[in-house]
């Protein structure tokens, strides 16, 4: 495996983004923890997760809950692991997303995660949407509050602008570590923020990385290439999943960049966490450059 760093944490280069085993059409706790344990297994040491991933409205904090029992039932050595949970959304239960970014919520969330994941602070944690009914130098301000309250240890933010990011490093300054923007293959309106993270140093976590790429590649390693993009036509060259060109591309892109795929199942992981490992060279990241 690969690594990068997080502010002051060294993690693996792929996370483990947890939100498809919390969410509709999750898989059952079995296979969950499975799943959690294959990516410790292939060397991932952060996964990121929130205490609004969850299905019915009585189940906040579900996906913190199940990272916990998977990180105490495992066997090897979890010190390395960073978990990395974020607060300011929520689900009601009907499939739809809030938002609250209130210096208050987030305080009140912030500790709750913490006694979910049974740690004394949060090693990282991150606004998870700017709220447009509150100022956004009051809910970056929460996050200032948590740290000096030694709550968390690192903060981030996400789903933000340039204008956003350049505020909150203002405020927070090298507690301020990450980004965590949509970006993808097939969504690239992140390239400000990314380049703007790249040049303040703070590591960019695309989530939904594997947008544009079809699932039904997953299975072989020359799976089918019928989507017919240049993704699918190297990883035919290379004879690994698409899913794994798609992932060193967004390495490719900065040195700051920590993908975080999401998966439901141990294949899926790992196959993942493979990426970490495969180069693409100069005219394979050309031939990219504009597949969709």
């Amino acid at each position: 495996m690969h690594y990068r760093s997080i502010g002051n944490s060294t993690v693996s280069a792929i996370g483990l983004g947890a939100m498809p085993l919390s969410i509709e059409g999750r898989p059952d706790e079995r296979r969950a923890v499975a799943t959690v344990h294959a990516a410790l297994d292939a060397g991932i040491t952060l996964i990121d997760t929130a205490d609004s991933y969850h299905w019915q409205a009585d189940e906040r904090g579900h996906n913190e809950l199940l990272v916990a029992r998977a990180l105490r039932s495992y066997g090897g050595d979890t010190s390395g692991v960073l978990v990395a949970t974020k607060g300011g959304r929520g689900r009601p239960g009907d499939g739809s997303w809030t938002v609250n970014g209130t210096p208050a919520h987030l305080k009140r969330a912030a500790e709750a995660s913490a006694g979910r994941l049974g740690v004394e602070a949060i090693g990282l944690y991150q606004l998870h949407k700017p709220d447009p009914a509150v100022p956004w130098a009051d809910s970056v301000g929460a996050l200032r509050e948590l740290l000096d309250a030694g709550t968390i240890r690192a903060a981030g933010i996400s789903n933000v602008t340039t204008g956003q990011i350049r505020e909150a490093h203002a405020i927070l300054g090298g507690a301020l570590v990450c980004v965590q923007n949509q970006y993808s293959p097939a969504v690239r309106g992140g390239e400000p923020e990314l380049r703007l993270s790249t040049e303040l140093g703070l590591a960019f976590l695309p989530w939904s990385p594997l947008g544009g790429i079809t699932r039904s590649a997953l299975d072989g390693p020359a799976g089918p290439t019928s989507a017919g993009t240049a993704f699918h036509d190297i990883a035919a060259e290379h004879r690994v999943s698409p899913q794994q060109i798609a992932l060193a591309w967004l390495l490719a892109r900065s040195p700051v960049v920590i993908p975080v795929p999401g998966a439901s199942r141990p294949a899926s992981v790992q196959d993942s966490a493979r990426a970490a490992g495969l180069k693409l060279s100069e005219a394979e990241l050309t031939r990219l450059e504009d597949a969709r």
